[in-house]
């Protein structure tokens, strides 16, 4: 993928409320695209620095999708019925070459009321997910499970709420904000799983770690046979 400060264009399919995409806008050409009119006016407040459009991105975006090197699709997978055709009309619109970074929520073991308020159709492995694109023209670069120390708390947890039949945090979540020496520690245990996903990426080996509360795969689209 382009380094920083490359220019590259990068594309934040499903973007919400824009921090994703925001993120990347002092080192790419950044838009994001969200079919939530309400999602995407309140992108356009926080960071106007950034293009968003309110639209399907297959459809909706032209000759865009094929001028992009790298489309987003973090968490966005699990929310749509027909996962292997929303995947099937990206990479259709996606020019050789090009490159889909996508994150989906991991383990049906997992799956909690959280789930369900979320609006998830399911949650995924290592096989379900490469199996959404097994007959699409692309490479995998990555594919690794990743929150690989939180795995036992959130199993725990989930467990408990699914014995309770209900969320264990706030509004139908099991979130709730943590103190900000907490947040810190999270975020570091976080961070420190990328050294491996880099290594797992460039020795292209099937994964890392074993488990994970997510999974994340980085996929190359190749040149459609003749």
């Amino acid at each position: 993928m382009h380094p920083a400060g490359s220019g590259g264009r990068l594309i934040d399919v499903g973007c919400g409320t824009g921090a994703n995409i925001a993120a990347f806008a002092g080192d790419y050409t950044c838009l994001g695209i969200d079919p939530s009119e309400a999602g995407v006016t309140l992108a356009r407040a926080r960071f106007p620095d950034v293009v968003f459009v309110c639209g399907e991105a297959s459809v909706d975006l032209g000759d865009r999708m094929a001028q992009a090197d790298i489309l987003l699709l973090t968490d966005v997978l699990e929310h749509v019925q027909d996962d292997t055709g929303f995947l099937a009309a990206l990479v259709g619109a996606m020019t050789p070459g090009s490159r889909l970074l996508l994150t989906v929520p991991a383990d049906m073991r997992l799956w909690s009321p959280q789930d369900t308020g979320y609006g998830h159709f399911r949650r995924y492995d290592r096989h379900t997910l490469q199996a959404v694109w097994q007959d699409l023209p692309v490479e995998t670069e990555l594919l690794c499970y990743f929150n690989c120390w939180m795995y036992p708390l959130v199993r725990v947890v989930r467990t408990f709420t699914r014995l309770l039949g209900r969320s264990w945090g706030e509004r139908g979540t099991d979130l709730s904000v943590p103190p900000i020496w907490l947040n810190r520690l999270l975020e570091r245990l976080l961070a420190s799983e990328r050294h491996r996903l880099q290594a797992a990426r460039r020795k292209r080996r099937a994964g890392s770690f074993p488990w994970g509360v997510s999974l994340v795969a980085v996929l190359r689209r190749c040149p459609t046979p003749l």
